[in-house]
């Protein structure tokens, strides 16, 4: 090799060392988790992707709120964290919520093995918890200015009624201005915005769990908000095969076991969640396309409309047939990622 050949290899080399380094002291983006832990294990799958981009770097999970109004949603939140070494993070229930059913899944956080906790965690109850809009409040007052992204995989019931709060001794912000101020980006798990088989007016569950304050959410929002419709998650199931085979660095795994429990392989649960916390994490890695801007209303029987608009600050994922491998790749390889 000439001098010059050596010295542009050099320049190359030192120059990826400075893209790694910066990367390294980039800013992990700071996350809100906000479920209705319980319903569908794609959110038990959705924490774990975000304990793994945690543990990269990419992120830091500020709090989680769940939507799902049962004492054990929270105390699986909670045994989930701790299983991944961060049980410190708080974690805010909704009062007077949507779904108080029990869950298939959520029972782990009970599970004894000779009188000791299966999954060990401080919170034995929802009950004992901060209530979520509270929570929120103290958390988005204490944060950067636009430096908060929200990821919303359940109802909207928390964030409209943080919408709705008032100034307190949290903030003498109202919950829109805190909002506006704090918050970049809401990822929300919500909606369809394609025929979903025949169905052309499909009305997804998040939304019509609680179509107030999807409304209010998706409607008045100040700041930006992309959707990941029920057809995302569809099109990359989360394959059981991983269940069976990746989990089993230990004996007990809470997502395995969570997954088992919900959806018995050899079903593969669509990944609807892991999709949204995938885009709030990861934007610019072109998983997905994004549509042009618009506004997004919410009908009376639960439809999400979207209509363009040139100022709108609502959009919603597109994923291209020749992305799905590489997105159900990435899924499996976070999801699984070994903690505890």
């Amino acid at each position: 090799m000439n001098r010059t050949g050596t010295l542009l290899t050099c320049c190359l080399a030192w120059s990826g060392l400075l893209a790694i380094a910066a990367d390294c002291r980039a800013e992990p983006l700071a996350v809100i988790f906000d479920t209705d832990m319980g319903n569908d294990v794609d959110d038990a799958l959705a924490l774990g992707m975000l304990h793994a981009l945690q543990s990269r770097g990419k992120c830091q999970l500020l709090a989680v709120t769940v939507t799902k109004d049962h004492p054990q949603s929270a105390a699986f939140v909670d045994a989930v964290n701790t299983f991944y070494g961060r049980g410190e993070i708080p974690i805010g229930v909704v009062r007077k919520g949507p779904t108080p059913a029990d869950s298939k899944f959520t029972v782990l956080a009970d599970q004894l093995d000779n009188g000791q906790q299966r999954y060990p965690h401080d919170l034995a109850s929802g009950a004992d918890s901060v209530e979520a809009t509270q929570l929120l409040r103290q958390v988005l007052s204490r944060q950067a200015d636009q430096s908060v992204v929200i990821v919303q995989v359940g109802f909207s019931t928390n964030l409209a009624r943080l919408l709705d709060s008032p100034a307190d001794d949290h903030s003498p912000l109202d919950g829109v201005e805190l909002v506006r101020k704090k918050v970049r980006l809401l990822s929300a798990m919500a909606g369809a915005f394609t025929a979903i088989g025949k169905n052309a007016r499909f009305c997804e569950y998040n939304v019509v769990k609680d179509i107030p304050s999807a409304r209010r959410v998706f409607h008045d929002w100040p700041g930006r908000v992309v959707m990941s419709g029920y057809e995302i998650g569809s099109e990359v199931p989360y394959p059981s095969s991983s269940i069976l085979a990746d989990y089993n660095y230990v004996e007990h795994h809470p997502l395995a076991e969570a997954y088992k429990l919900y959806s018995p392989p050899p079903h593969n649960r669509p990944s609807w969640d892991l999709t949204s916390v995938l885009y709030a994490v990861e934007p610019d890695k072109n998983y997905f396309r994004l549509s042009r801007p618009g506004r997004i209303d919410i009908k009376d029987d639960g439809f999400s409309q979207f209509t363009l608009q040139a100022n709108g600050t609502r959009q919603y994922l597109i994923l291209d047939a020749a992305a799905v491998d590489r997105v159900t790749e990435v899924l499996v390889q976070l999801a699984s990622q070994p903690g505890g």
